[in-house]
């Protein structure tokens, strides 16, 4: 043991002995570049007035240094440190700054180039406040809020500026495989793990990808193998008893083929009921989801990468007793789901001169399900194949596509008396005119044929202006359409709390859509960074197609809407860093209504105001960072019962705030703990309860008279039937977290 004891000193000596320094300087299109952030494993700095930076006491290996600067792409070297000192320079150019995107023309472009808006959200923001998956990530970005649809089951889906989650359109590394049934039942199983980052697009995209994209959407880029580091784990646990697994991992398969393998596993099994209604606050949920992609290495550096995820989940939400046993009976209530689905997709550039690049996807997906005692039971199947052509001709950079949807729905309602199959062939054409040196204009369209519904036709019009680098105007003005499948994207029609009434042949919904944007960046002389970005939106529709909670409240009824409706607003974005201080806040005021027979109302469950924030505090010398993220959103009408339902029927304004704090002095670690909803907020506050009969589900004592009306009785003073869907929030209250994430690159 002595042996071993010297031996370990004798090496400790010699490290010690050999830890050298490394300098160099940062500089911005050979300027020197002063306040850039520089990071090497935990330590950090910044240059000085010079742009110069120095780490002292450096372990000899493998090391990365990066740095990083507001506004800018960061830039990383890898270097070999030895026993001598080494300097290493980097540089700024002009067109580091930004991110790159390809969400708002269908190619890869610089976006402060891009004439479109695109918002970016990189893996460390959703780091401010760590979800078991991108549905829940999504709560503080500005004008997007995942919504809740049911108080038992917590399905739900996501909202842009208002409009419902139908309005959405989600992509997987642009392809659009998130519809559907997936929307509601498998949108939580989207594990972070795979993240590169997230584009999202506010308003009518439809010349570019078709049906669903009227409000927006939401583009998931997945990490390309390559730049994934070669072992990644992320593993955190709650007060509540929730279990949420990260795991990634790469490796070479033979000299032309690198593999990403990502695991995500999340399990919750402690039924709590702190509103005191006998019913879960939270669905209990056993998940695993399981993502790989292969990117294989080609002649010319063209591309072709192949990805598959498999998802599967048993969740369950109800009466506290409940058990699998009374899965489907009139005994205990409960909502039991079990859903399983498979994802395949791929991109080829085609082996010619010309970029050519065929995209395809496929999944399939099943539904088994049971609603108390009722039972949906549903399959679908969605095959797409695109082919692009890029092409630049001088001023002109131009973009052909043809596109080949498939869709497959059949379930076990009653509303769906055949399998639905609809096959949708499209293209569309695209062409960015660059007028000067600061002026860019965008043509496309697309032309769509639906085998039910005809001819579909949409342009599109994006104009961009920068006067100069710092500033920024972009016009945007176009056409959406939306073809809705009800059983699939309304829960509410499912729970057997209302029936369904569907008063005609529904017809396509049509939007039409502008939108003016303007970025302004602002840097000052001590380095601080101020960018702002604001947005203004109309956009008006035809055909809507709203459900209808008002004229019978055991009803759904759905009908195209004899009228319009509008969705208007402005929203605000700024991000601010000052020195070791970064603040990202938003708020969005928006108008969302119908307007039928002269009457305009609000849209059901749609605040006018909304707010988001995330503001980073680091501690360098103490290793430490302290991340503080919250939103806020004003009152929303909701959907009650009738004249004698005693809940509120507009929301109070609420807020979910959340606290954490990292520590990073430990190598390829971090360790994180925090608190979630600090103010405790559920929607129980203010209100005598949230379900309606919740003691009586399967409504055996509810009387009604011979025109089908809830009769009030002393066992029932408020005439009601047993409802779920009076939800606005979650109901989970405050709790505590802890995790740890260990990085190897």
């Amino acid at each position: 043991m002595k042996n071993f004891f010297l031996i370990g000193c004798l090496l400790g000596s010699v490290l010690t002995f050999a830890q050298v320094k490394i300098s160099g300087k940062v500089t911005d299109s050979g300027k020197p570049l002063s306040n850039a952030q520089v990071q090497l494993a935990a330590q950090k700095t910044t240059t000085d007035s010079i742009g110069a930076f120095q780490f002292s006491d450096i372990v000899p290996g493998n090391h990365e240094i990066r740095v990083s600067f507001p506004g800018y792409t960061s830039l990383r070297k890898k270097i070999k440190v030895g026993t001598e000192p080494i300097e290493v320079d980097f540089e700024f150019k002009e067109n580091t700054i930004d991110e790159v995107v390809i969400t708002g023309t269908m190619k890869v472009v610089n976006r402060i180039e891009s004439p479109v808006p695109v918002e970016i959200y990189k893996p460390t923001f959703f780091k401010k406040n760590p979800t078991a998956n991108i549905f829940e990530a999504l709560q503080n970005v500005n004008g997007v809020r995942p919504q809740l649809n049911c108080n038992v089951c917590n399905t739900g889906d996501i909202h842009i500026n208002g409009l419902e989650g139908p309005y959405t359109l989600v992509l997987i590394d642009g392809m659009p495989i998130v519809s559907g049934l997936s929307t509601v039942y498998g949108l939580s199983g989207i594990p972070n793990s795979l993240l590169d980052r997230i584009e999202i697009v506010k308003g009518p995209a439809s010349s570019l990808y078709g049906s669903e994209a009227v409000g927006g959407l939401i583009n998931i880029i997945t990490k390309n193998p390559k730049n994934a580091p070669a072992f990644s784990a992320d593993v955190y646990s709650t007060s509540w008893g929730e279990a949420n697994v990260d795991l990634g991992f790469k490796t070479n398969v033979g000299k032309k083929a690198t593999l990403l393998l990502g695991t995500n596993y999340f399990n919750y099994t402690n039924p709590i009921d702190d509103n005191g209604d006998n019913f879960t606050d939270v669905t209990l949920q056993n998940r695993i989801s399981i993502f790989q992609k292969w990117n294989f290495a080609r002649a010319n550096d063209k591309l072709f990468s192949l990805a598959g995820r498999y998802f599967y989940e048993d969740r369950w939400g109800g009466e506290m007793q409940w058990k699998k046993k009374y899965r489907g009976g009139d005994e205990v209530y409960g909502e039991s789901i079990y859903t399983s689905r498979w994802e395949l997709l791929g991109s080829y550039a085609l082996p010619v001169s010309e970029k050519m690049l065929l995209s395809f996807s496929y999944t399939d997906h099943d539904q088994n399900s049971v609603y108390g005692k009722i039972p949906y039971l549903a399959q679908q199947k969605i095959g797409f194949g695109q082919l692009t052509w890029d092409k630049n001709l001088g001023r002109h950079d131009l973009l052909f596509g043809t596109a080949l949807r498939y869709q497959f729905y059949n379930d076990n309602t009653t509303a769906t008396t055949k399998a639905d199959q609809t096959w949708i062939p499209g293209v569309f054409a695209q062409d960015e005119i660059a007028l000067s040196e600061k002026h860019k204009l965008l043509l496309g369209a697309r032309y769509d044929y639906n085998n039910n519904h005809g001819s579909i036709f949409t342009p599109r019009l994006a104009y961009k202006w920068n006067p100069n680098a710092n500033n920024i105007f972009r016009f945007n003005a176009g056409t959406g359409f939306r073809i809705v499948n009800l059983f699939t994207e309304e829960h509410a029609a499912l729970t057997g709390s209302r029936d369904v009434i569907v008063l005609e042949d529904l017809k396509p919904e049509r939007s039409y859509n502008a939108n003016l944007n303007y970025l302004r960046k602002i840097r000052l002389e001590d380095g601080s960074f101020i960018g702002l970005e604001t947005t203004a939106w109309y956009t008006y529709f035809t055909n809507s197609i709203i459900p209808d909670y008002d004229t019978n409240p055991n009803q759904i009824i759905y009908k195209n809407l004899d009228g319009y409706s509008e969705s208007k607003g402005v929203s605000l974005n700024a991000d601010l860093i000052f020195g070791a201080l970064k603040v990202i806040v938003g708020a969005t005021y928006m108008d969302v209504s119908k307007t039928e027979n002269n009457v305009t109302t609000r849209q059901m469950l749609t605040e006018k105001l909304s707010g988001t924030w995330a503001i980073s505090y680091s501690f360098p010398k103490a290793f430490l960072d302290i991340d503080y993220t919250g939103n806020i959103y004003g009152p929303m009408r909701l959907p009650t019962l009738g004249p004698l339902d005693p809940r509120k029927d507009h929301s109070d304004a609420y807020s979910i705030q959340n606290i954490q704090l990292t520590f990073k002095k430990l190598r390829n670690f971090e360790i994180y703990a925090g608190v979630k909803n600090l103010l405790n907020w559920t929607p129980a506050k203010g209100n005598p309860f949230i379900i309606a009969r919740a003691n009586d589900p399967f409504d055996k004592n509810v009387q009604f008279d011979p025109n089908g009306n809830v009769i009030a009785t002393p066992d029932n003073p408020y005439a009601l039937t047993f409802d779920p869907g009076y939800v606005y929030g979650p109901n989970q209250g405050i709790r505590t977290f802890m995790g740890i994430r260990y990085t190897l690159r």
